[in-house]
């Protein structure tokens, strides 16, 4: 079996271009968190500032809602089954909860038991019995999940992970610091989750590459944007193979396989929500091509995507036909 995992891989990166105005003052900094590097880069008077206090909140976040690390709200709350959490992690729940419900069931803060089974959380990923996944698929049922006030409890033997908006709440978390602190300029990378801030110093915008999912060392379009979130989820980030076969991290809560709907990968952008791109650049994936593009035209919560598909295509809202231009090797598919 072979075995997989890119928990370093930043899946949206940024592109160097003219130099910066070095005039202004500047911070960076570099978190392990989350399972990933992040990377963080401030300008303005208050940019050291900023950063650390966005350093100190982005591991205080994760001390709250990580299902993997002892002592954590949410671990805590999952071996339990009963607690009273902080007001964040409420506030994620809910949000969760809500998006699973916008999706129709795509996306699934319950689905810990299904990702344990085939082991996505360890070092020691295989495809699980039919028996096994059976077991675990009974206990993805986000009705089950009861909240009053802050306290919370879950059905019997349910588990949650809030890993599927986790990240996109870290980068608004971020941006709301920078706001805070009057930050000029600012680009934010947290493992496939962007966010900028005002273009660069030199005026121009910010240059994303969005990933090959065929050629990871490359990418397969440049998103110029001056400020908001762009996040960007593909089964390439985590999978194994297994008897030829090969399986991602990506889960359909509705089968509790790796979604095979026909794209490679899905990239969320919107100007002022990172928790929305992160829980719908996952959804999408499982919804599919089709399914994506009328959730999309529904306008029922405003965004913009790019869709990769597994036949060399480049679908592209509207929002976006002006600032993403798609390299050579995939076709661009405007739609509107």
């Amino acid at each position: 079996m072979k075995i997989t995992k890119f928990y370093l891989l930043i899946l949206l990166f940024f592109i160097t271009g003219c130099s910066q105005d070095t005039a202004i003052p500047s911070a960076t900094a570099e978190v392990y968190a989350m399972d990933t590097v992040m990377n963080l880069t401030a300008y303005g008077d208050n940019a050291q500032v900023a950063i650390d206090q966005a350093e100190a909140d982005l591991l205080a976040l994760e001390a709250q809602i990580s299902r993997t690390r002892e002592g954590s709200e949410i671990y805590l709350l999952n071996q339990t089954g009963t607690s009273t959490l902080s007001d964040t992690a409420v506030e994620l729940l809910r949000r969760s909860i809500n998006y699973g419900a916008l999706t129709g069931g795509a996306f699934s803060c319950t689905i810990a038991p299904v990702m344990d089974v085939w082991g996505f959380t360890t070092d020691t990923m295989a495809v699980p019995s039919e028996a096994v996944l059976s077991q675990a698929m009974a206990l993805v049922d986000d009705t089950g999940v009861v909240i009053d006030g802050n306290a919370v409890t879950l059905g019997a033997g349910q588990a949650i992970d809030l890993g599927g908006i986790g990240k996109g709440y870290a980068a608004q978390l971020v941006a709301d610091i920078f706001t805070a602190q009057n930050i000029s300029n600012a680009m934010v990378s947290l493992g496939g989750n962007v966010y900028v801030l005002g273009g660069r110093t030199d005026g121009d915008p910010w240059r994303i590459g969005v990933q090959d999912p065929n050629n990871l060392s490359g990418y397969a379009g440049v998103l110029s944007m001056y400020t908001g979130f762009a996040v960007t989820s593909g089964g390439y980030q985590r999978f194994f193979e297994e008897n030829g076969v090969t399986y991602h991290h990506i889960i359909d809560p509705s089968t509790g396989y790796s979604a095979n709907a026909g794209l490679l990968s899905v990239t969320i952008v919107s100007p002022d929500d990172g928790t929305l791109c992160d829980a719908l650049s996952t959804a999408l994936y499982v919804m599919g091509e089709e399914a994506a593009i009328a959730f999309w035209r529904s306008g029922v919560v405003p965004f913009e995507m790019i869709l990769l598909t597994e036949d060399g295509r480049a679908v592209v809202s509207s929002g976006l036909h002006d600032t993403f231009i798609a390299e050579e090797g995939y076709i661009y598919d405007p739609i509107s």
